[in-house]
C-alpha cells in the first residue's frame, strides 16, 4: 500500500519534500472547552494558567529563533473566557507591527466561532475583518473527527461538524486558505475515518481552499480520554500510522496535492517512512510545541531546518523550503545525496 501511495505521490507532486520554517506561539493555555483528548489546557483559576497577547510577548517569541528566517507564525491558544473579538484583532495587529511580511496562520474554526459569539457578529464578517487586518490562513484544527456522536464524547463543548464545515467553506469563499486535519486513533472506528476523509474531499472539490491534509495521531499519554476510556481506546501501531498516511494519498491525492506527515506525533524515523508512503511535506520547524508534549509526546518541541535536511537526505530525496501556501523558495535545498 505504501509503495503504491508513493508511486501516486510521485505522479501527482513529484519527488521534492517540502518544509516550512515557522514558529509556534501559544498565547494561553486557559480554556473553557475541556476536551478530553487535550492535556495542555487548564481551568481559568489554575495557578499554571497563563495569558499574554502583548506585542512584547510575540516579539520575544519570534526573536528567540534568530538567526533563522521565520516565514510563518502559527498562533495557538485555548478558548480563554476573557478573549473577545477585539483580542484576536490585537494579536493580528501586534504581529503585523513586528513583521509586516510574516504569514500569520491563526485561529481555528473554534476560535472564529468564539469571536463571532462574543461579538454578536456574523462569522463571515469576522473572517473578513481578520483578513483585512492581516490573517493569512486558518489552521483546520478543531476538526478532530467530523462525526457528532464521537464529538459528543471527546469534545462535547466544541462546535459541531456542520459548524466546522460552514466556517471552513466561508473562509475558502473569502479566499482565506486553510489546512485540513483529522485526529485519529482514539475511540473512533474505520468508518469514521472514511466519512471524515469523504467530507474533506467534498469540500476540496467544491472550494479548492485546503492547502494540505495533516493526519494527526492521537497521543493518549496524560489525557482525560485515556483515563476515562482506557479499555476502549484504539491501540494503533506504527504500521497502522503508515497505512493511514498511505490511504490518505490514495483517497485524497487527486484533490489534495499536499499530504503532511507529523514528526511531532510520530518521531523522525516513522515520519521518514511516511515520506516514502505517500506524504510529500515534512511540516514546520515549530521551535516550540507544547500541546503534544503536554499529552505525553516525546519527540521534541522544535527542530532546525538543518535537521529537516539531514533527515530528507537519509531517504535520498530532494528537498526545498516552502512558504505557507507552498510557494517554493530558491535556495540550495535541492541538493541530493
Amino acid at each position: 500500500m505504501g509503495q503504491v501511495a508513493d508511486i501516486i505521490r510521485e505522479r501527482q507532486v513529484g519527488s521534492i519534500i517540502t518544509y516550512v520554517v515557522n514558529r509556534n506561539i501559544n498565547f494561553t493555555n486557559i480554556c473553557i472547552k475541556n476536551c478530553l483528548f487535550c492535556a495542555y489546557s487548564v481551568d481559568f483559576n489554575s495557578k499554571d494558567g497563563y495569558f499574554d497577547i502583548s506585542s512584547d510577548y510575540f516579539r520575544r517569541k519570534i526573536e528567540e529563533n534568530h538567526p533563522y528566517r521565520i516565514t510563518e507564525v502559527c498562533i495557538q491558544g485555548g478558548i480563554h473566557p476573557e478573549l473577545k473579538f477585539e483580542s484576536y484583532l490585537e494579536i493580528l495587529d501586534n504581529l503585523k507591527e513586528i513583521d509586516p511580511n510574516i504569514h500569520i496562520h491563526a485561529f481555528s474554526p473554534q476560535e472564529v466561532a468564539h469571536a463571532a459569539n462574543t461579538s454578536k457578529e456574523d462569522v463571515e464578517d469576522i473572517l473578513r475583518e481578520f483578513k483585512k487586518v492581516g490573517l493569512g490562513s486558518l489552521p483546520g484544527t478543531a476538526a478532530e473527527i467530523l462525526d457528532d456522536n464521537i464529538r459528543s464524547i471527546i469534545c462535547p463543548n466544541k462546535i459541531s461538524s456542520a459548524e466546522w464545515v460552514h466556517i471552513i467553506e466561508l473562509a475558502h469563499q473569502l479566499k482565506i486558505p486553510t489546512t485540513a486535519t483529522i485526529l485519529f486513533g482514539h475511540i473512533e472506528d474505520y468508518h469514521h475515518w472514511i466519512s471524515h476523509l469523504s467530507l474533506l474531499k467534498q469540500i476540496q472539490e467544491k472550494t479548492s481552499g485546503f492547502t494540505e491534509f495533516i493526519p494527526l495521531p492521537f497521543i493518549a499519554g496524560n489525557t482525560q480520554l485515556k483515563k476515562n476510556f482506557s479499555f476502549h481506546l484504539n491501540k494503533l501501531t506504527g504500521l497502522d500510522y503508515i497505512k493511514f498516511y498511505s490511504v490518505s494519498r490514495l483517497f485524497l491525492g487527486d484533490v489534495f496535492k499536499n499530504i503532511q506527515t507529523s514528526w511531532v506525533k510520530l518521531g523522525f524515523p516513522l515520519a521518514q517512512i511516511t515520506l516514502t508512503a505517500g506524504c510529500n511535506d515534512f511540516g514546520g520547524t515549530l521551535f516550540e510545541e507544547n500541546i503534544t508534549r503536554s499529552a505525553g509526546g516525546s519527540f521534541g518541541q522544535g527542530i532546525t531546518p538543518e535537521e529537516f535536511q539531514t533527515s530528507i537526505r537519509q531517504i535520498h530525496r530532494p528537498f526545498c523550503e516552502r512558504g505557507t501556501l507552498y510557494n517554493l523558495f530558491e535556495t540550495n535545498n535541492f541538493i541530493k545525496d
